[in-house]
């Protein structure tokens, strides 16, 4: 009958390793990103993997600005937009882990504020619909959404599709934009 707690005990531990790992990653994250903001349009030079790594990094900061989407519109007049937006998507999804990670370590910094009080009910209503509708629209709140989602332990790969797909809606809408936009202007000049 001892084994019980002990298993339990051990269990916790683990659970709180995790989540103190999962924190001060995000926090390592979210503090490289930003010491390299100034930088990030420079991997636009490497093509679609450039692309790819602006729209991770980019979104992997917690509430910090990066200028992900700006890229994507420079980059949708230059490359196929709808590689664009799979690349960035793909970036984008997998950058949001940090704030999914955040909320699952259960130490989201958020907790108890008026706006993430706002997003929780939401996201526990929804689930991964809402996850779908709020990565798809440009909105610098997303971040709260995903502490949410890690809070509410939806699993991670779930929360990574259903992301993922919005990103890819929301990249897909910036780039198609950036190759319209270079056609409106140089028809204005022909």
């Amino acid at each position: 009958m001892e084994v019980e707690p002990q298993k339990k005990q051990t269990s916790n531990a683990l659970k709180n390793v995790l989540r103190v790992l999962a924190i001060l990653a995000v926090i390592g994250i979210t503090v490289y990103i930003y010491s390299i903001r100034n930088r990030v349009s420079e991997f636009a030079a490497y093509g679609y993997p450039g692309i790819f790594m602006v729209a991770l990094l980019a979104n992997a900061t917690v509430f910090l600005p990066a200028p992900g989407v700006a890229v994507v519109f420079a980059m949708g007049s230059i490359f196929n937009p709808v590689g664009v937006a799979l690349a960035a998507g793909t970036g984008g999804a997998l950058g949001e882990l940090s704030g999914y990670l955040a909320g699952f370590s259960g130490q989201g910094v958020v907790e108890r504020t008026e706006i993430y009080d706002r997003f929780l009910p939401i996201i526990q209503k929804y689930g991964v619909w809402a996850i779908l509708v709020l990565s798809a629209i440009p909105n610098p709140l997303f971040d709260l959404a995903g502490v949410a989602a890690g809070v509410t332990k939806i699993p991670v790969w779930r929360f990574l599709l259903f992301c993922w797909i919005g990103q890819i809606i929301k990249m897909a809408a910036f780039a198609f934009a950036g190759m319209y936009s270079i056609d409106w202007v140089s028809n204005l000049f022909k």
